[in-house]
């Protein structure tokens, strides 16, 4: 069995890996979106966009396999609130699968569409900017909402049992809040600068860093409250 110094080790490495599969992605897929002509975009840079969803796909793995490993450390503490944060990432784990489906649909779409002729094109069109909008809501709705809660749960147990110094846990607490804002102020149309998204994003890997060269500090059982 694996110890939990080891289990740490592997949640960090998962946690660095989740974030830079995504980014990659982001990076990736983010011409092709924005494109005019977004469906000719995906045509000639399909073997990138395959790519991309890949790295995806691995983002989507990675969330879910740190939930699962460290549920047994963190129900020691709270299982409602460990329960709670499984939860959560398989559900964000879920919407970046979905998204995944999606674009690489939108990918069959474009090919058809650069073989049709022009009476075809406008419905291709309707069809792939509704796919890139429900595409777009998986996401927001993953990363903005699921995965922000996620991370309220994490760095709330982190705070309360101070399984981590105290100021890495307010960091991300504070962290997961303002991206959340920035997510539901993009559904009213309201847009702020998504450059404050790194607070969470340089936090989880500053955290992942301690869980690899520190790991996590245990109290006493009778410092924890399953209750809680």
């Amino acid at each position: 069995m694996y110890s939990n110094k080891h289990i740490a080790k592997i949640v960090g490495t998962l946690f660095i890996t989740a974030t830079i599969t995504s980014s990659l992605s982001i990076w990736i897929t983010e011409p092709a979106l924005e494109a005019t002509n977004f469906l000719k975009a995906f045509s000639e840079y399909s073997n990138q966009i395959v790519a991309a969803m890949l790295l995806m796909l691995i983002d989507a793995i990675s969330v879910v396999f740190i939930a699962i490993l460290l549920f047994p450390i963190l129900k020691k503490n709270s299982e409602r609130l460990a329960l709670g944060y499984v939860g959560m990432r398989i559900m964000e784990g879920i919407l970046f699968a979905a998204y995944v489906v999606i674009l690489l649909t939108v990918l069959s779409i474009s090919k058809e569409y650069s073989s049709s002729n022009v009476q075809d094109a406008s419905n291709f069109k309707l069809i792939g900017r509704s796919l890139l909008i429900l595409a777009e809501w998986a996401f927001d709705i993953g990363l903005g909402i699921v995965f922000t809660i996620s991370a309220l749960i994490l760095n709330y147990i982190l705070f309360r049992f101070a399984l981590v110094p105290r100021w890495l846990s307010v960091w991300g607490f504070l962290g997961a809040l303002v991206t959340m804002t920035i997510v539901l102020l993009k559904f009213y149309d309201i847009q702020v600068t998504e450059a404050l998204d790194f607070i969470i994003g340089i936090q989880e890997m500053v955290f992942a860093i301690w869980l690899i060269v520190k790991g996590l500090t245990y109290e006493s059982p009778k410092q924890t409250d399953n209750n809680v």
